[in-house]
């Protein structure tokens, strides 16, 4: 599961494909939605990050991240990582992309994984 916030409520992922929105002070739920593309719902929603006005969501086991209208629950794009996982290698299939954090100074994204020696930094052209 992941956890973000928009400046004003958090936002959860429970490894399903449902995004929660809670209170900070309270946790209490203040809604929810479902992350959908073409095909259907997005399950497997793991760590979140909240970047220029939508939840970036790494998919467990996918070497993907999702990028997630707030308000729809629609994937707006993909960032598909292979040319990175082939990098690292993994010898283990539980050491799977699992790591998103954002740095709004330079607009870049760092992704990593579970006991991944490296972390990348990617620039996003929005």
């Amino acid at each position: 599961w992941g956890l973000t916030d928009n400046g004003r409520c958090l936002i959860m992922s429970d490894g399903s494909s449902t995004i929660t929105f809670r209170d900070p002070a309270t946790f209490a739920e203040l809604g929810r939605l479902t992350a959908i593309d073409d095909t259907g719902p997005i399950t497997q929603i793991n760590e979140l990050e909240y970047i220029n006005g939508e939840i970036y969501a790494n998919i467990w086991k996918q070497n993907r991240i999702a990028r997630i209208s707030p308000e729809t629950g629609h994937v707006l794009g993909w960032l598909t990582l292979d040319e990175l996982v082939a990098i690292v290698n993994p010898t283990n299939t539980d050491d799977v992309l699992n790591g998103i954090a954002y740095n709004p100074e330079t607009d870049h994204l760092y992704v990593t994984g579970k006991r991944w020696p490296l972390l990348f930094e990617i620039e996003l052209n929005q």
